[in-house]
């Protein structure tokens, strides 16, 4: 049975689906106004692998993630660059695609955007107002009235007296509480605005995910995820909204993954520690990237560095060292899965708040396992490879030829052709007996993080 840590109730729950076999799921996506970092990176493959679990054991899953393409950030933005903000944002949605396949992720069932969901925001705007949950203020600006909400802080454990206590408002705020927060802000002179009921203007953050959510997956479902720095005010907004609304209960499981740290702090923009996704492919290919980020378990902080990235690219190297030359093709369906000791143990691991660490851990048992039988057992090895491949594929991973990845080079390393010329002479010298250059080729090789195996069917090599 899959458990998952609900941050609603802060324990882990056994997860049951609404609707039996049926799986909806909202998380909350990117602002898109620059290229997404290491952060965003965490929240796609942590998602992508949950989509892909509850798939894998039979759920029909859809899985729903929003972009947030109008804000305050997008405004900005596209005035100090003098071009429109469509513009900005579709440069940055194509940029966030480009990463998602680069780190092996799948595409949400359904991307809806902020500016195609007007009319839906509009509508749980007018119903908030309607229903008393949200009133127009003196300068023109609609703002939830938290107050009205009985239930506010049940997410984030926040009381709303303390909240109070410690605000701060503005001079000239025309928000009835300092907790209040706005659903649509109205257009000042050059700004992108929509029409409305409360004149010209465009909508505040929170109610964009209410509206979309609800929109594609009705007013109560599954499953909403998002990072952990949204879960206060963002996702408790949306839950005060969102059931002040429709008058269901919003969410049955929240999902939050944790922080990506840089010498122990939180990696932000608004800190400057961050890196984005495109800096860090230039170094690591995209399965190094998500392999790393999967080393953790999702709530646990991820903490960055080159070392770590190095150790993840060294340990899929393992696995796919463990495939290379077996005959996996004749293996497209893994037979044996069921009941099979090593898939348990993964589901195992998995069926645990998606422990992923311990499931990688199963995996390199299994690969340890394939290299023992490689030479005393030929067919066994070949079956467990198969095996190991699937389970791999679960989380995304080991979808490359063993040898199109360990062959694979990065940026100003050498070239495939460069690699091959080198090993025909150190062969041609081993031929003539000479030692001295041979031994040289090879410590020239490895100094270019190229490892040489020599095996009866010839030398082989690969990326350290």
């Amino acid at each position: 049975m899959l458990k998952l840590y609900n941050s609603l109730t802060n324990t882990k729950e056994v997860f049951t689906p609404i609707e039996p076999g049926k799986v909806r799921m909202y998380v909350c996506g990117m602002t898109v106004y620059d290229y997404c970092h290491l952060g965003h990176a965490r929240v796609m493959v942590v998602f992508d692998v949950l989509a892909r679990y509850l798939r894998m054991k039979g759920f029909d899953v859809t899985y729903v993630r929003n972009i947030t393409d109008i804000d305050d950030k997008i405004i900005r933005r596209a005035a100090e660059l003098g071009i429109p903000f469509q513009e900005l944002t579709e440069r940055f949605i194509q940029a966030m695609h480009e990463d998602e396949r680069a780190l092996g992720c799948l595409p949400p069932d359904e991307e809806p955007r902020a500016t195609e969901s007007i009319e839906a925001i509009i509508d749980m705007i007018q119903r908030l107002i309607d229903k008393g949950y949200a009133y127009v203020g003196d300068n023109g600006d609609v703002y939830y009235a938290v107050g009205k909400f009985n239930g506010y802080g049940k997410l984030s454990g926040k009381k709303p007296e303390e909240l109070r206590a410690g605000a701060r408002v503005e001079v000239n705020e025309s928000k009835r509480d300092p907790l209040d927060f706005v659903l649509w802000k109205r257009a000042k002179p050059g700004e992108p605005a929509w029409d409305s009921p409360w004149g010209p203007g465009r909508p505040g953050w929170h109610i964009e995910c209410s509206a979309m959510s609800t929109t594609c997956l009705g007013a109560h479902f599954d499953i909403h995820g998002g990072g952990a720095d949204l879960q206060f005010p963002h996702h408790e907004n949306e839950i005060a909204q969102s059931e002040g609304a429709t008058g269901d209960h919003f969410v049955n499981y929240w999902i939050h993954a944790g922080f990506v740290r840089v010498d122990k702090e939180k990696m932000s923009k608004s800190l400057g520690n961050f890196f984005t996704i495109r800096e860090i492919l230039k170094q690591f290919p995209g399965e190094v990237v998500r392999f790393f980020i999967l080393t953790s378990h999702y709530r646990s902080p991820l903490d960055y560095s080159t070392e770590s990235l190095e150790k993840a690219r060294a340990g899929l190297t393992r696995l796919y060292t463990a495939l290379r030359g077996l005959p996996l093709a004749e293996e497209t369906e893994p037979k044996g899965l069921e009941g099979n000791p090593w898939v348990e143990r993964f589901q195992e691991a998995m069926d645990d708040d998606l422990n992923t660490p311990e499931a990688l851990a199963v995996m390199f048992e299994l690969a340890k396992e394939i290299n023992r039988l490689r030479e005393k057992d030929p067919k066994e090895a070949v079956r467990l490879g198969a095996i190991l491949k699937s389970l791999g594929n679960t989380l995304g991973l080991l979808t490359q030829e063993p040898e199109a990845f360990l062959k694979g080079s990065a940026e100003g390393e050498l070239s495939e052709a460069e690699i091959e010329h080198l090993i025909q002479q150190r062969n041609q010298a081993r031929e003539n007996r000479d030692w001295k250059t041979a031994d040289r080729i090879r410590d020239q090789l490895k100094a270019q993080g190229i490892t040489l195996e020599d095996t009866p069917q010839g030398t082989l090599w690969r990326r350290e």
